[in-house]
């Protein structure tokens, strides 16, 4: 479970992964590329090659969780050759799923032709 405290620190992996990996996978991603201890507390975050889907693996006190999210239009990163690994905080990364950057006007991608709900009904 995802808990928004000040202190939780956020591992980025700079590089595409290969997502078709599980839980294990992950774990050995981060401690071999990263060269991290999965259980240190942080949260570890992986894309694939596309930047369409990221993975975020967490350990909460009792065992891991594996977090996904799949994007419908646009990416995550928009140019890998400008990516790198670093860290971040609870908000770096909220900000990140939600494509919204520091310093840019607007956002990274944008919803395009996926279904609106709310918007069809206030148009009618």
């Amino acid at each position: 479970m995802f808990f928004p405290e000040a202190r939780v620190r956020v591992q980025v992996h700079g590089r595409p992964a290969d997502l078709r990996q599980s839980l294990d996978g992950l774990i050995a991603l981060t401690r071999h590329a990263l060269r991290e201890d999965p259980v240190s507390g942080k949260r570890f975050v992986f894309f694939n090659r596309r930047s369409t889907l990221v993975k975020v693996l967490n350990w909460d006190r009792s065992g891991f969780c594996v977090w996904a999210k799949r994007l419908e239009a646009g990416r995550f990163i928009p140019d890998w050759s400008k990516a790198s690994a670093r860290e971040t905080d609870w908000t770096g990364l909220r900000l990140l799923l939600e494509g919204i950057e520091p310093g840019r006007i607007r956002k990274r991608y944008r919803l395009g032709n996926v279904a609106r709900p709310l918007e069809a009904e206030l148009l009618m």
